[in-house]
This record gives structure tokens, C-alpha cells and sequence, in this order.
């Protein structure tokens, strides 16, 4: 699972390893994929951070698909909060503004003294009663492309990796592979994930609320 930045089914792992118990490599996968989620929930976003929510396409059953609604909205889309962490930077020669990207998150751990840029959906009025400032631009192609960029990117990739590797993902698992995906974005510059996994898997997680 760690040996590539993408996603890796249960039917590749298994084909790879040769061994026969599907149900059993799938159950070790969702485990770890658990611990991932942990470990990144130990940290917080602080500063500036993008907001912005994902609609992740889940399995239904082939009896509700016909009276299922389409687009936002739909029951087939899971709705998801994403979230990255960006700091403003100003090339000095041109003046040109940039924004450059940290870390990810898709929960909703984020820190009460940070600014949060977002678009004015209805569903953030009340954003700023838990956070520093709440700065909400009108949705346009300039703000998906420069005040909400990374966070954009981060949905765009994250919904292609799922589409490229899964054939469908139940909505109760969903959130285990969000967690695989932005655990293996967040160290997408380490050279081995794979060492950080085993820190990760032997942390006492229970004493966190100590």
C-alpha cells in the first residue's frame, strides 16, 4: 500500500501476493487505512486554510438506482469536507501572488485561530463563530483557479485516484480511502512512507484525550 503515491485495490494486492483470502488482505488494507486516518488526525490545520466540500460518487443497490436523483444532491454523491492549509506567497520581481500548499485534510479537525477562505455557500454562514476569520468569495472560475486552488486540486486528484483504482466504494468505507489518499498526500515528499506507517500502526491513539 505504500509502495506507490496512488491507491491499490485488494484484487491487485492479492493477485501480487499470491495469497488466496481476499476477505482477509481486504480487512488488513481497512485497518491500515484506519490508522491513517488516526495519525492525521492528530494534527491541525492552522493559518490559512482553503475550504471546500467534494461530491464523491458511492455504490447503491441496483433496485434504488433508477429512482435516485442526479447531481448535487443525489444520493449516490457523498458530500465531504475538504480542507487545505495554503500561505499567500508574493513573487518579489513580478508582484504576482501565489499560493503555496502544506498540508490536506478531509475531516473536520481544524484549528479556532486559522482563516478560512471558502466560497458563500449557505452553508457556512456560521463558520466564523468556531474560527479567527471567515473570508467567502463568490464562486467563479477565478476563485476555483486562485483564492481555492489547492484545495480544487486536491478534490479533482483525489476523485480520479478512487475512479482509476475502485470499481465502487461502499459509502461506509468511503472515508477509509479519503484517508489513505490524503495520508499518502500529505508525505508526498518523504522517501518512505512506508516507515511512517509503522510509527503510525503501534501509537497508543487511546491516550490522545489524556
Amino acid at each position: 500500500m505504500t509502495g506507490t503515491k496512488k491507491g491499490i485495490s485488494a484484487c491487485e494486492l492479492q493477485r501480487q501476493l499470491g495469497y488466496k483470502r481476499y476477505n482477509t488482505i481486504w480487512d488488513i488494507m481497512h485497518r491500515l487505512q484506519i490508522v491513517m486516518g488516526k495519525r492525521d488526525a492528530l494534527y491541525q490545520l492552522t493559518d490559512m486554510v482553503e475550504f471546500d466540500e467534494g461530491y464523491f460518487e458511492k455504490e447503491v443497490s441496483k433496485q434504488t438506482k433508477s429512482i435516485l436523483k442526479r447531481g448535487k444532491g443525489s444520493q449516490r454523491q457523498s458530500n465531504v469536507a475538504v480542507m487545505a492549509e495554503s500561505t499567500p506567497l508574493e513573487d518579489i520581481e513580478t508582484g504576482k501572488v501565489s499560493r503555496h500548499c502544506r498540508y490536506f485534510k478531509i475531516t473536520e479537525s481544524i484549528n479556532s485561530k486559522t482563516f478560512v477562505f471558502s466560497d458563500k455557500s449557505k452553508s457556512y454562514v456560521h463558520m466564523s463563530d468556531y474560527i479567527e476569520a471567515h473570508l467567502a468569495e463568490k464562486s467563479s472560475k477565478e476563485t476555483t483557479s486562485e483564492t481555492l486552488k489547492w484545495v480544487h486540486i486536491a478534490i479533482s486528484n483525489a476523485k480520479r485516484n478512487l475512479l482509476g483504482v475502485y470499481h465502487k466504494i461502499k459509502g461506509e468505507y468511503l472515508q477509509n480511502y479519503l484517508d489513505e489518499f490524503v495520508y499518502k498526500l500529505n508525505r508526498r515528499n518523504l522517501n518512505s512512507i512506508f516507515d511512517r506507517l509503522l510509527v503510525a500502526s503501534v501509537y497508543p491513539y487511546w491516550h490522545t484525550n489524556d
